[in-house]
């Protein structure tokens, strides 16, 4: 008898809970919503986290970009007073070739190019080119080995005793001096012009010597006399350039990997067709 009145009041008390009769699959269902929230939260969280995390990435890429953009003014600002000091206070335009002066110029013009990128190499150049430092058939400031990447020379002349018109439209009317077969023009030897867009340019007894013209854009450009030993036109694009062979092309330069020849086969190719693959 009690027994009976022990099992009767654990039933009343498991019906007074709601826990008469529950299976596994029951508790699961009680418990799947609060799980799916839980669930659903922690995956909310995780994604703001992970937005305020590019949020902040964004802001500190363009925090840094901005004060490489503020720090690239700067020098190149800094460079353009120091300049214009030696123009004025040391007679740089009239000094000697090997003048002290003039070694000051080129070190300094060669540091700041290495710093800045296309678009104020440009202007750096603009300035050399205005203030009479390119202008001659021996250039005040010798561009031996400068880093000139990624400037964009289009239609430009960079011969005719060393000038860089970087606008062509400014300087149309301004004629060439140097005459065919009276020396090299501008000298860039060594000069780094990975990824310069010179199409069109007028390079003629230019000296590319050892430049790295890797990927450079040289389509339409003549090139006629030009001093290409060595020099690394990896990947550069040469369609349609004149004044230079494919032959010469390839015993001059020091690498034609993926290059586009004049005639507008791939350098490979090209080699195929010689029957020297």
């Amino acid at each position: 008898m009690s027994t009976d009145r022990e099992h009767s009041e654990q039933q009343t008390k498991q019906s007074r809970w709601g826990f008469r009769g529950m299976t596994v699959r029951d508790w699961l269902q009680l418990l799947i919503v609060p799980l799916a929230l839980v669930v659903i939260s922690f995956l909310f969280a995780a994604q703001q986290d992970q937005r305020q995390q590019q949020t902040e990435n964004q802001r500190a890429e363009a925090e840094r970009e901005l004060a490489n953009q503020r720090a690239q003014d700067e020098a190149l600002q800094a460079y353009l007073d120091q300049m214009s000091n030696l123009l004025l206070e040391r007679n740089l335009r009239e000094s000697a070739k090997d003048s002290e002066v003039r070694s000051l110029a080129r070190a300094r013009t060669l540091t700041v190019l290495s710093r800045l990128d296309s678009a104020r190499k440009e202007r750096l150049l603009q300035f050399l080119y205005e203030a009479g430092l390119l202008r001659k058939k021996n250039p005040v400031v010798d561009l031996n080995g400068a880093d000139l990447s990624g400037i964009d020379l289009r239609n430009n002349n960079i011969s005719g005793s060393g000038a860089f018109l970087l606008d062509f439209s400014l300087y149309q009317a301004i004629s060439r001096t140097l005459e065919p077969g009276k020396g090299k023009a501008a000298n860039l030897s060594g000069a780094i012009l990975s990824d310069a867009n010179m199409e069109r340019a007028m390079l003629e007894y230019t000296d590319l010597s050892g430049a790295a013209l890797r990927g450079a854009t040289l389509k339409d450009a003549d090139l006629s006399g030009a001093i290409l030993s060595r020099a690394n036109l990896s990947y550069a694009n040469l369609n349609d350039a004149s004044g230079i062979t494919d032959e010469e092309l390839d015993q001059q330069a020091a690498s034609l990997e993926g290059a586009t020849m004049p005639n507008g086969q791939k350098y490979e190719d090209w080699l195929k067709s010689k029957g020297r693959d």
